[in-house]
């Protein structure tokens, strides 16, 4: 007579959470932080052709760490909820709360009702009119969410990042202030600081009055760095989809 195998809940929550955490840490860092005009988003990723920082509606972006094709879904289901959701109602309906409640419902189900789990951790940021207005919700893995408030380090050491960003973050912090602080940290973590053609920023711009998001580009970026121009984007090369982005 065969005995069957028996693995507890509890080993098998650990095993799942253990396997999700170590295809994060592989994933390049990303920096999500307020300044004094909005929202800014540092992303180590060289690839022009595949985001990690992307617009979901007017005033809401996303951000992620992890596997691309899996953050990649999550995106894609985030702007079709938001569209439809605008449509069927208001667009002031739209809000990064919603959105992070829906995600948290999406990541706890894939966590524990299927046997691999999204190697995933994302960002929903909302711009307010104010400073005191704008909402960051950091989800981890399996639905968790933490409502963060001045700034988010995700990925590899995100810990030694997030050690730095606490030590020269503060209120009414400048684009350029905050760009080299965001930079900064990145280097703290991979050791040496990324020069702008390995960075991928963009901002959710307060002062906009309706579609808020804009990317910067590698020339302005540079700029605002103090490196040298890197001159023409070279075209992206993508990442294997299954590669930690």
């Amino acid at each position: 007579m065969t005995v069957p195998f028996y693995v507890s809940p509890e080993q098998i929550i650990k095993d799942k959470a253990d396997y999700a955490r170590k295809g994060i840490a592989r994933g390049r860092s990303v920096v999500v932080l307020q300044f004094d005009g909005g929202i800014l988003f540092v992303a180590e990723n060289p690839s022009r052709a595949l985001h990690k920082v992307s617009e979901i509606y007017d005033r809401i972006a996303f951000a992620a760490v992890g596997k691309y094709n899996e953050f990649e879904n999550l995106r894609v289901a985030g702007v079709r909820l938001a569209d439809l959701r605008g449509y069927s109602y208001d667009r002031r309906d739209v809000t990064g709360r919603s959105l992070a409640n829906a995600y948290a419902q999406t990541l706890g189900a894939i966590f524990t009702e299927t046997a691999k789990p999204y190697e995933v951790e994302i960002v929903v940021a909302e711009v307010g009119s104010t400073v005191d207005d704008d909402q960051l919700y950091r989800l981890t893995f399996d639905g968790s969410v933490a409502d963060e408030r001045g700034f988010v380090a995700m990925g590899g050491q995100a810990d030694d990042i997030a050690a730095v960003l606490a030590d020269g973050w503060r209120p009414g912090l400048g684009l350029e202030d905050g760009l080299v602080l965001a930079v900064r940290a990145l280097g703290a973590g991979s050791g040496t600081a990324p020069s702008a053609g390995q960075l991928e920023v963009a901002v959710l711009d307060r002062s906009r009055p309706r579609r808020t998001f804009r990317r910067i580009g590698s020339d302005r970026l540079a700029e605002l760095l103090g490196q040298p121009d890197p001159g023409p984007e070279p075209p992206g090369v993508p990442e294997s989809p299954d590669s930690g982005a």
